[in-house]
C-alpha cells in the first residue's frame, strides 16, 4: 500500500464543512492530507459542490461560507484522477454490483483498489468494503488536526 497517498470520499470531506457532521476520524484525515496527498475520482468535485450549494439553499450556510470552503480545499493536496468510461463499465459497475454499492462510492473504491491506495471514508457500506481488502485508511488517533474553515 502507498502510504504517501489515499483516496478521499466526500463523506470525510463534508464533515470539515459542517461542524455538526466532524468528528475525530475525519479531522485525522484532514491532519493526514497535511503529510500526504489524496486522490479522488470525477464525482468528487461534484459531488462536494452540490452538497455545498444544497446546504445554502436550505439555509444551513451563508452564500459565502461554501465558496470559502471550497477555496479551502483548491489549497489541499487533492488530485482528481479520471476514470474513463470502458474502466466504469468494466471495473466499477461490476465493483458496485457485488458490494452493494452505487457507482459514485464504487468509483472510490476503485481508485483505491487500482492503485493500492488506502479509503477514507466515513460511509459504513464503502468502509466495511474497504476493510475487507485491507484498505481502510486509519489516521494515527493521538494528533489534533488543524480546523478547517468555519463553514457553519
Amino acid at each position: 500500500m502507498n502510504p504517501a497517498a489515499l483516496v478521499l470520499d466526500a463523506s470525510v470531506t463534508l464533515a470539515w464543512a459542517f461542524r455538526d457532521e466532524d468528528s475525530p476520524y475525519a479531522l485525522g484525515v484532514l491532519r493526514a492530507l497535511h503529510q500526504m496527498r489524496a486522490w479522488v475520482p470525477p464525482i468528487w468535485p461534484l459531488e462536494i459542490a452540490n452538497a455545498l450549494l444544497v446546504a445554502q439553499r436550505r439555509q444551513r450556510l451563508l452564500p459565502h461560507e461554501g465558496p470559502e470552503f471550497l477555496a479551502y480545499l483548491a489549497q489541499l493536496p487533492i488530485t482528481v484522477h479520471d476514470i474513463p468510461k470502458r474502466q466504469t463499465w468494466r471495473a466499477v459497475f461490476p465493483l458496485a454490483q457485488e458490494e452493494g454499492l452505487s457507482i459514485y462510492d464504487a468509483s472510490y473504491l476503485y481508485l483505491a483498489l487500482r492503485f493500492n491506495l488506502p479509503l477514507a471514508t466515513q460511509d459504513r457500506r464503502l468502509q466495511q468494503a474497504a476493510q475487507a481488502r485491507g484498505l481502510w485508511f486509519q489516521p494515527p488517533p493521538n494528533a489534533i488536526a488543524p480546523q478547517p474553515p468555519d463553514a457553519t
